[in-house]
């Protein structure tokens, strides 16, 4: 691949992961009782998290796999099938619980949990969105991370329209209409998600090159 097709496949990917149309039912549920310019001041707080923990992911994601010892060809698998699994939960147009747990799921139902958790954080900016961003931040240099991030600022840009426009969006799209995109992101995402442990265990096991 050439750069602007690892930019551009690292855009797409971690859109897919994102997924702003997963979360647009939860974030019109969190908002419900609020005005417009609430909605509007909690996407931008959480637009301004998901950018900021992916930027830190990253910056000082090479420093965070040195100290845990682990290898990028492992860290691909292991990411590969966190991206798999949040694909599978997708196609079947859910959450799933790599995005979300039951009790998470419960406490924001009770009021207990609201806005930037567990909006930002782990549903949007969660272990698949920042171990994408990890193994593509992995090829190094100041001017490759500084590219990624600009990658992230757009698609975190992105992601501050369609929750800007969530309401808009939601009655337009319906449930129906936001649950087709989600599993064709879901369906994107698994060939992604193969294609990335299929890159870690030909490092790891050599000879599955040659079969």
């Amino acid at each position: 691949m050439t750069a602007y097709q690892e930019y551009l496949r690292f855009i797409v990917t971690l859109t897919a992961v994102l997924d702003p149309f997963l979360a647009i039912p939860i974030f019109l549920s969190v908002t419900a009782s609020g005005d417009a310019g609430a909605r509007q001041r909690l996407a931008n707080t959480v637009t301004l998290t998901v950018l900021a923990v992916l930027a830190s992911a990253a910056i000082f994601g090479e420093a965070l796999l040195k100290i845990l010892g682990a290898s990028l060809p492992a860290f691909q698998v292991g990411g590969g099938l966190v991206l798999l699994l949040m694909a599978l939960a997708m196609l079947n147009a859910q959450v799933g619980g790599m995005r979300q747990s039951r009790a998470e799921e419960e406490e924001l139902e009770s009021g207990a949990l609201t806005g930037v958790v567990p909006l930002a954080v782990p549903l949007l900016a969660g272990p698949g969105a920042i171990s994408t961003t990890i193994i593509a931040a992995q090829a190094g240099g100041i001017a490759h991370t500084s590219v990624l991030l600009a990658c992230i600022g757009l698609v975190a840009a992105l992601l501050w329209v369609v929750l800007r426009l969530a309401d808009a969006v939601g009655q337009k799209m319906g449930r129906t209409g936001l649950n087709i995109v989600t599993r064709l992101l879901g369906l994107l995402l698994a060939a992604i998600a193969v294609e990335t442990m299929a890159d870690g265990l030909k490092v790891l096991f050599p000879g599955l090159t040659s079969v």
